[in-house]
């Protein structure tokens, strides 16, 4: 305990000159002093199931008379508080604004020797001796000088430093700064001072130390290093994990093209009127080809044109080979030629002829005997069995080869929608063969279904007749949207539906795959009329009466009225 000072100005009042407080006296002081929030109540009081030792501090030993204690300088925030220095300071007694209430009691110093006090070990003020865990804190001497401290023994340089430590943690840089062994008290919560790691609480009221104004600089230099490295550590990991996942929507995995010249074999089917985009898919699918879009680039620079038929290929070609083979370079020239949907029978031998180089009396001849074909016997010709497409046959192919390949295709198509008795086989391009003349293929069904309610025996609205101008005028050898009333009365001619009950006397051109699947299931509807008012868009109008189906011609005549030159 520190010898008491009779001077009022040290924040502590007395009750006479000269005499010690006593214990009871001390307690109370504290007790004040902790009320007032300006007491550091020491960390031991805050451990579980451990209460604080009902002990007073030793007393010091007493001051020589007449001369005066040394004082510590306090900084500049805090007031000059003059109060005697001892070897083994226990309390940094706080400045109070208020004074304490005047002791009525003074007990001597000599009543309370140190030695006297074991039960006060625990406290964070026992001497050293008896607590070896506080050898390392050097305490100043009592008498020898003035010392300018801080509580703790620390200069105000050493105090800012360690309050920075305490606030932003520890920085082993400045260990070698400090003699005293700091050590840290997580369960210290007092807010009015810091711990100086031997026990002594560095009290706001003993001496206020100046606000902290931050981290070092050498420690904000490092926290913005580790800020920047960290940053750019997850901006590059951000790139290499979102490039793997765009790579591949950006093409970065796709081959653009196979090295060549590929194994195995790959057979590559193209329809007629198959563009090259759709080959291309097919090609990539069955991995001959890389990749489509390359491909597709190298067949349009290569100026070359698709043509159906079958391919043998291989597997992994190189685009220029892929192409080569589809435009049969790797062969020679081929024969092409291409036969559109309703060409009749004179056209179509025409355009084979072309793209052959076969004579048309050649191919004619081998047309008027379609019995090696494997047409039905009905059949006078070939007319309505030459499948519309594009073709392509190596040079050398002959003729009755090239008229079997589109013979079969017509013959594959019938079967394939369950027309096998070659009477019904006959019939069914006869049909097929009207309806891809008289209407737009989103009316082909219905159009379809309308020709058959004609031929049904108990329809006596047409009585039997079929009445279709595109007949007669294959019958005349003409092409023309009208004919005129003796046109239509003539029985002579075999192709008159106007004037012969039921079908006429064979098709009348090529139907294509989408009129053959009408006639070999037609739509089931109660029409007996249509007529198609729109040539441009093909939009046809059906009709059970003949009275609505003359509005509708009517419409038809507008039409041709609108669009001089069209309906002839």
């Amino acid at each position: 305990m520190s010898p008491v000072n009779n001077d009022d100005s040290s924040g502590v009042a007395n009750s006479g000159a000269g005499r010690p407080l006593t214990r009871k006296e001390i307690r109370a002081q504290e007790k004040s002093l902790a009320t007032q929030g300006h007491d550091v109540i020491p960390p031991q009081a805050f451990e579980t199931g451990r209460e604080t030792p009902d002990v007073t501090p030793p007393a010091a030993a007493p001051v020589a008379a007449g001369e005066p204690a040394a004082a510590p300088e306090l900084p500049d925030a805090a007031p000059t508080v003059h109060e005697p220095v001892h070897e083994e300071p226990l309390y940094a007694e706080p400045v109070q604004a208020e004074p304490v209430p005047e002791v009525a009691e003074h007990a001597p110093a000599h009543e309370e020797p140190v030695r006297e006090e074991p039960a006060y070990e625990a406290a964070e003020h026992a001497p050293v001796h008896e607590e070896p865990a506080y050898e390392a804190v050097q305490h100043a001497p009592a008498h020898d000088e003035p010392v300018h401290e801080y509580a703790g023994g620390m200069t105000r340089e050493e105090t800012l430093r360690r309050a920075d430590e305490l606030q932003y943690g520890h920085d082993p840089h400045h260990d070698a700064d400090y003699a005293p062994a700091y050590a840290a008290h997580a369960d210290d919560e007092d807010p009015h001072g810091y711990d100086d790691g031997a026990g002594h609480a560095l009290m706001a009221g003993a001496a206020t130390l100046p606000t902290a104004k931050g981290p070092s600089k050498k420690v904000r230099r490092r926290r913005r290093f580790l800020a920047l490295v960290l940053t750019l550590t997850v901006f590059v990991v951000a790139i290499v994990v979102g490039a793997q996942f765009i790579k591949p929507l950006l093409g970065g995995d796709t081959v653009a093209d196979y090295p060549g010249p590929g194994t195995g074999e790959v057979t590559i089917t193209v329809p007629p009127g198959a563009g090259p985009k759709s080959v291309a898919t097919d090609l990539q699918s069955k991995q001959v080809i890389a990749n489509s879009e390359s491909f597709l680039k190298q067949f349009a620079a290569s100026g070359g044109a698709l043509s159906p038929g079958t391919f043998t290929m291989r597997k992994e070609m190189s685009n220029s080979d892929a192409v080569a083979a589809l435009l049969n370079k790797e062969q020679g020239k081929v024969m092409y030629f291409a036969l559109s949907a309703g060409m009749r029978l004179n056209e179509s031998l025409q355009a084979i002829s072309q793209g052959t180089g076969v004579a048309v009396p050649e191919l004619k001849a081998l047309s008027d005997s379609p019995a090696q074909f494997g047409v039905p016997a009905k059949a006078k010709n070939l007319e309505g069995f030459l499948f519309p497409g594009e073709y392509r046959f190596p040079v050398g192919t002959s003729a009755k080869d090239v008229l079997a390949k589109l013979v079969g295709s017509t013959l594959d198509e019938l079967k394939s929608q369950g027309v096998t008795d070659p009477a019904k086989q006959y019939d069914a391009v006869t049909v097929a063969s009207i309806v891809q003349a008289e209407g737009g293929q989103a009316e082909y069904g219905d159009v379809a279904g309308a020709i058959y309610n004609r031929l049904k025996p108990n329809n006596t609205e047409t009585a039997g007749l079929i009445q279709s101008d595109a007949t007669v005028t294959y019958g005349l050898g003409i092409r023309s949207f009208h004919i005129d009333p003796a046109q239509k009365a003539d029985k002579s001619n075999p192709y008159n539906t106007y004037a012969n009950t039921g079908l006429p006397a064979g098709p009348i051109g090529s139907p294509g795959k989408t009129a053959i699947d009408a006639a070999a299931k037609p739509k089931t509807n109660d029409y007996l009329y249509w007529v198609t008012i729109n040539l441009d868009t093909k939009e046809t109008k059906f009709s059970k009466t003949l009275a609505e189906h003359n509005g509708y011609v009517a419409k038809y005549n507008a039409w041709c009225e609108a669009n001089p030159g069209r309906c002839v």
